[in-house]
């Protein structure tokens, strides 16, 4: 096989109908949009609209509150900072901290600080110093030799 007879398979693509292109195209005139009408027209969004009637969303109950001004944290999993460890992105004997996770791509930004979880397994004696961490995550440091300090502000 060579590039030049490389094809998709018969039926995976269709070509797309042109609407309001002459009776000849059984899609001509109003484009199928029927006659008249709120919906006959450009620029009309009417989603969730019921006809008047009490939409759907505004009369289930609303419960719960949303927190205004919630953290968002980056999750991070030791499990992937021991494969960027092996992978030799971040070097573990030097103190990690968010900076240095952003640095070698597992982080993409620190919202409101970066958080350790506990999943997957580390080996490697490691220095963290992050927003946050679960508990179970600080064991797990502390058994394979390292540290992991918080910044008192997000500690649990």
């Amino acid at each position: 096989m060579k590039l030049n007879e490389l094809r998709d398979n018969p039926g995976a693509t269709k070509k797309r109908t042109r609407v309001g292109r002459g009776p000849g195209s059984g899609k001509g005139k109003m484009g199928g949009r029927g006659i008249k009408g709120q919906k006959s027209r450009s620029g009309v969004a009417i989603n969730g609209y019921e006809g008047g009637q009490m939409p759907l969303y505004q009369r289930l109950p609303k419960r719960g509150f949303n927190k205004p001004n919630r953290k968002a944290f980056a999750v991070v999993n030791l499990g992937l900072i021991q494969k960027f460890i092996d992978a030799g992105k971040i070097d573990a004997k030097k103190a990690i901290d968010e900076d240095a996770l952003i640095a070698s791509g597992l982080v993409r930004r620190k919202l409101d600080g970066v958080r350790i979880l506990a999943k997957g397994e580390i080996t490697t004696k490691v220095e963290l110093s992050v927003t946050g961490a679960s508990k179970s995550a600080v064991e797990a440091v502390e058994k394979a030799g390292g540290s992991l300090t918080t910044t008192a502000a997000a500690a649990e």
